[in-house]
């Protein structure tokens, strides 16, 4: 497709920061598993979907839901994401299009969705383990067991982002291994016609969309770490290639075996069930595999998420949005301030149930969706000539026809969200409406200190 020749060229993210090459790069392999760790861990947490609407509807949203929402996510991350290769990623996309307030909306309801998101994870830790042992089930044991989980997660994430991503590799392999061998194991014992059972009088939307949703988002989160990536132009899109085709399977796979080779007993299917699975295929030993692999996985996506949200809010204050001080590196090359601000936003929610972390998440997470979807459009109107490594090989027209679908799955989503979601949600957009004020006036009385990377365009003297 040939651009018009009488459109200007504007430079608007082409080059990282040279000061961010001191840092060991993330490779390829390792942002894969990222990428896996930030949107799925495994189908831990799938389980409710067959509960809320049978097997076959279950496994005909893991396969088909991917194509309405993940892949069009995906594909705009990667062209924004090579479009603009550095931290903050979407923050960054927002910003371009609409201006600097809106892009800081963006970035307290990302995060903030994000640390919700995260809050989770230590809790679903300590829930696979409590079969073996009781004493965390509740009380005191199991607060203190998720503040220790918490602060040696917190360290693990200071130590670098390349040791994140190492171990997202071995905990993913581990992860998914007992998966495989669980296949083996159903072969004689699958029925296909258990895949096809659905009873429409009795299915609970909510739970059924919020489940699909939750574990297929979060494509867009990797791109707050795109400064720390090799090459990213080449590495990000084939990165986010991989990863779509790796979380597919997980999810199809073993809801494939486990709905095939197992009588229905819907009410049965809750978080952990798999285990019973593995138990009842293979024995106490797979049962033990399962219960390991559903634990560690949920140390990956604390880690992916807390290196996504730090480095967000790293991103934000070479942009002049936050704070100096957010964007002071550790020796290690981590945002130290990001993380003890995303770390201790854990701590204060985890007292949240797991349906009210997984709505209020998904609900903050919406608003933001809308904000890149509008960013896309609009950067590719605006800037039909500005240089994208990656480009989605659709014209404006479909541009905006690929965000339909995906934007209407958005407002199911929301419309079926409870009423205390929809005001905690709505409580906590208003404080990111007023938030941005009260920090550029605190700029002005020169309270804290603010400043633009120099090796960055600064595109807020352009809405001012």
């Amino acid at each position: 497709m040939v651009e018009p020749s009488s459109v200007e060229y504007v430079e608007l993210g082409e080059h990282s920061s040279p000061k961010l090459d001191k840092y060991q790069k993330v490779s390829i392999v390792p942002l894969v598993f990222l990428i896996f760790y930030e949107v799925s861990g495994g189908p831990f947490g799938v389980e409710d979907s067959v509960q809320a609407a049978g097997p076959l509807l279950a496994l005909l949203g893991f396969l088909l839901v991917p194509f309405i929402w993940s892949v069009p996510e995906a594909l705009i991350t990667a062209e924004l994401g090579t479009m603009f290769p550095e931290n903050g990623g979407y923050v960054v996309w927002v910003s371009s299009a609409l201006g600097p307030y809106w892009g800081f909306q963006q970035g307290w309801m990302k995060w903030l969705s994000g640390v919700i998101d995260n809050a989770l994870y230590p809790v679903l830790f300590l829930d696979y383990l409590k079969s073996a042992f009781p004493a965390l089930e509740g009380g005191m044991p199991r607060t203190i067991a998720v503040l220790a989980l918490t602060l040696v997660l917190t360290y693990m994430s200071y130590r670098g982002l390349n040791i994140v991503g190492w171990v997202a590799i071995l905990l993913g392999v581990f992860s998914l291994l007992p998966f495989i061998f669980m296949g083996f194991l159903a072969i004689p014992k699958l029925e296909p016609s258990r895949w096809f059972v659905m009873d429409l009088g009795f299915i609970d939307w909510g739970l059924y969309l919020n489940t699909l949703f939750w574990n297929l988002n979060y494509w867009d989160s990797i791109s707050t770490l795109a400064g720390e990536v090799e090459n990213p132009s080449k590495t990000l899109p084939k990165a986010l290639f991989y990863a779509v085709i790796l979380v597919v399977f997980a999810y199809f796979f073993p809801l494939l075996i486990g709905t095939g080779a197992i009588p229905l007993d819907r009410q049965l299917w809750t978080d952990g069930y798999f285990s019973d699975i593995a138990k009842v295929l293979g024995g106490v030993w797979l049962l033990t595999w399962i219960q390991a692999a559903a634990a560690l996985s949920n140390m990956g996506m604390f880690l992916a998420e807390m290196s996504s949200d730090s480095f967000q809010l790293e991103g934000m204050a070479t942009r002049g949005m936050l704070p100096e001080f957010f964007a002071k590196r550790s020796r290690y090359g981590t945002p130290l301030v990001g993380i003890l601000f995303s770390a201790t936003g854990v701590i204060l929610l985890s007292w949240m149930s797991f349906q009210e972390i997984v709505a209020a998440e998904n609900f903050l997470y919406c608003f933001g969706m809308i904000m890149e979807f509008i960013a896309f459009v609009k950067l590719r109107i605006d800037h039909p000539a500005e240089s994208r490594p990656y480009k989605i090989p659709l014209g404006t027209v479909g541009s905006i026809i690929m965000c339909i679908p995906p934007s209407l799955l958005i407002l199911v989503v929301l419309a079926f969200a409870s009423f205390k979601v929809m005001v905690i949600s709505m409580v906590a957009v208003i404080i990111g409406l007023i938030l941005e004020p009260c920090l550029r006036y605190s700029e002005k009385k020169r309270w804290f200190r603010f400043s633009v990377n120099a090796d960055l365009q600064d595109f807020r003297s352009a809405y001012e």
